[in-house]
């Protein structure tokens, strides 16, 4: 790449102000200055997965949607080189996300055939290449003629009414688009962007950094002597990089490049501190993520604990609030630093052959990325601001119950999460090539739900913000991964839809019924290993497991879950609701309890789990119309 267009490249990813905005939606007006007439019921701002999530759900629920991207391009990582998908077991993937995996599976299976390495690559649909999960993210919201998708537009400010009762709505954000602004009204606005840019500027309390570990009693919180700080989850590229040779694209030297910068990284090699440039371990530097995702690609990641990292958190920590110019500094510099090092390591002569070799295996993909030369055209925000909510989530949220299999029961639950609490590191003690990360964490939790608080600010009544969410710096490290984003989404746009039909604002929607639409749209909000969304028995299930029905049905003391490969193992055990096991004494009087009856002494009747869940589910739906 010439280091002209590299700079080109640049300008496009930061500055966002191409005039190219393409519509995956319904029509988009002819002008900017047509645009600012546009109202729309629901305006969602950025087309991450947890955007489209939001806007899919809202148009669901027969509601109008402007969908307002500030770059060029839909998807956000999951279309810009996040496609080795953060999750731990299958049974965790619905609603949203579960709807999108199995398209993107079906893409595989019809292009190159069921049995084909294609389609067992694609892992389910959830490692698809960035080009394919950006086609399926378009037709998605193409199904929908509701939503309108407006690219290009960055927000520079959002206007709110008079405070009343302690509250105030938000009227209308403006966004700059080229050489003008546009502003844009809606009745109930979603942030859904990673650096929460909405919501700050609707003047929402938030946080960045670190807290201590006094504030919220997290033991890991804080810094070194437990004090809070303002650094922030370390950034890096996701590069899609290929080993099929006739799709491989030779990585010309970077514009900015300086090789001052990256001999410090040689003498780590001829230590034998660092044996490869790629791997799937702690021996290289670029995490090549495995098993490889269809056509012989991979997904390049930093590596956790290595002596050589790809992210960058001693650079980060003013990102979140920065300026535009800070925010493309800050971006500059990793990619001057991931790719810089990368073609040092590939052709520089002072790197062993050996070295150099390994290095060379890789390339960038010919068929990704084209515009931008096949380097991933956005970095990867693992963390910027997070809302301060109704609902803090915290490591409080993730803890087993006592005596159960379970986490603690949240009968207000919106979402499922199935990962660790983690963090990449938000600091550096030593040099780049000499030292390592500091605040590096990986905490495992057994499946965990979220409260409808966490994407619930304080002030504004028509604001929900499912991706820069409530949560402390240790609770984000479980929630900042893309299929908990999207059913978090989906539950802001099932609440912004029911605010509209009730004319409420969105602290005071039912969480009852936000659940009964999430089931109804094959979304969890428990954890149950063995009925999925396409079970028929999938809502009356998830219905009485959030009232606490399936908690207690075994303890704790669980054996760990069967690892299938790398970070990806098979259902939890204890997580199962055993529908066809007949009813002992003990349950069937608890869930009576649950249920609404009177644990009397009558006799035990001859029912199965599935048989007491059904008619309980059936009789509520009866009584009140909803599933609550």
């Amino acid at each position: 790449m010439t280091g002209y267009r590299f700079s080109l490249l640049l300008t496009v990813v930061l500055l966002c102000l191409s005039l190219s905005s393409l519509t995956a939606g319904g029509e988009q007006p002819a002008s900017a200055r047509g645009r600012a007439a546009q109202d729309r019921q629901v305006l969602v701002y950025g087309a991450t997965p947890g955007g489209i999530s939001a806007a899919v759900t809202a148009a669901k629920g027969d509601h109008t949607v402007l969908l307002v991207e500030p770059t060029d391009r839909i998807g956000g990582l999951m279309t810009s080189g996040l496609s080795y998908t953060d999750f731990r077991s299958f049974e965790s993937l619905t609603g949203f996300y579960f709807d999108f995996s199995q398209r993107v599976q079906a893409h595989y299976e019809q292009q190159y055939g069921n049995d084909s390495e294609q389609a067992k690559a694609a892992f389910r649909g959830t490692h698809g290449e960035p080009s394919v999960n950006l086609l399926v993210m378009e037709a998605m919201l193409a199904e929908y003629p509701k939503i309108t998708v407006l690219k290009d537009h960055e927000i520079v400010s959002a206007e709110s009414g008079e405070f009343v009762r302690g509250r105030r709505r938000i009227v209308s954000a403006r966004f700059q688009v080229a050489d003008e602004t546009v502003t844009l009204k809606a009745s109930v606005f979603i942030d859904a962007s990673y650096e929460g840019d909405l919501m700050a500027l609707a003047g929402e309390p938030y946080h960045v950094g670190r807290e201590s570990k006094d504030q919220y009693g997290e033991p890991m919180a804080g810094d070194a002597e437990g004090k809070a700080d303002g650094q922030v989850q370390g950034y890096n590229l996701r590069l899609i990089m290929t080993t099929d040779k006739p799709n491989m694209r030779a990585m010309s030297k970077p514009e900015r490049y300086n090789r001052d910068d990256f001999v410090g990284v040689l003498p780590v090699f001829t230590s034998g501190n660092l044996k490869k440039v790629f791997a799937a371990d702690r021996s290289g530097i670029f995490r090549a993520h495995m098993p490889l995702m269809p056509n012989n690609k991979t997904d390049m990641n930093d590596t956790p604990h290595a002596p050589v990292r790809l992210s960058m958190p001693d650079i980060n920590d003013g990102y979140p609030d920065g300026d535009g110019e800070t925010r493309r500094r800050i971006v500059q510099q990793h990619y001057d630093y991931n790719l810089g090092l990368l073609y040092f390591l590939q052709n520089d002569d002072a790197v062993p052959q050996a070295i150099r070799e390994d290095a060379r295996r890789w390339g960038l993909c010919r068929d990704e990325f084209q515009q931008t030369e096949g380097i991933s055209p956005k970095l990867y925000i693992r963390e910027a601001r997070r809302l301060v909510g109704q609902h803090v989530f915290t490591g409080r949220d993730t803890r087993q119950a006592v005596g159960d299999a379970r986490s603690i029961l949240h009968k207000d639950s919106i979402a499922i999460g199935d990962y660790v609490h983690n963090c990449h590191g938000t600091g550096r003690i030593g040099t780049r090539y000499d030292g390592k990360h500091d605040g590096e964490f990986y905490e495992p939790v057994p499946p965990y739900q979220i409260p409808y608080g966490v994407i619930v600010p304080t002030k504004s009544d028509n604001l929900l913000v499912p991706v820069a969410c409530s949560a402390s710096h240790f609770g984000f490290g479980a929630l900042r991964l893309e299929p908990i984003w999207c059913s978090l989404g989906q539950a802001a746009g099932w609440a912004a839809s029911l605010s509209l039909q009730d004319d409420v604002a969105v602290q005071n929607v039912d969480v009852g019924r936000i659940q009964h639409r999430l089931h109804g749209d094959r979304g969890a909000t428990i954890y149950v290993s063995d009925v999925p969304p396409t079970s028929g028995d999938f809502a009356a299930v998830q219905w009485f497991g959030t009232r606490g029905g399936l908690h207690g049905l075994a303890p704790s003391g669980q054996p760990e879950a069967t690892r299938i490969i790398g970070q990806y193992n098979e259902a939890f055990p204890g997580h199962a609701a055993q529908t066809q096991k007949p009813l002992d004494e003990a349950t069937y009087r608890k869930w009576q309890t649950l249920a609404g009856g009177i644990a009397d002494n009558q006799p035990l009747p001859k029912l199965s789990r599935r048989e007491f869940i059904m008619n309980a589910w059936q009789e509520s739906v009866a009584a009140t119309g909803d599933q609550r």
